[in-house]
């Protein structure tokens, strides 16, 4: 299993009318790149906000480091990504 990270584009006709487009990154994992475009196709923010996919990113290595994936049979349907608000002006 590999990791993408799926960028996706929106209009949000509550906000501005729709005029500008907003984004947002979904993680996925998935067996390769067509099972991930599958899959958050399938999303429930995908498919509420009518996204469209912007780009794909296979994340194998950061900083030196290999990401290998593990699955945990308790947490398969489970997502946790943790946001940390931070700006720097």
């Amino acid at each position: 299993m590999n990791l993408y990270s799926i960028h996706c584009g929106y209009y949000d006709e509550d906000i501005s009318e729709g005029i500008y487009e907003f984004h947002i990154n979904i993680p996925v994992v998935a067996k390769d790149l067509e099972a991930a475009k599958l899959k958050v196709r399938k999303n429930s923010k995908f498919l509420n906000k009518k996204m469209h996919i912007d780009g794909i990113q296979e994340i194998k290595v950061v900083d030196g480091f290999k990401i290998e994936l593990t699955a945990i049979d308790s947490l398969l349907e489970a997502n946790r990504v943790d946001n940390h608000l931070y700006r720097d002006f």
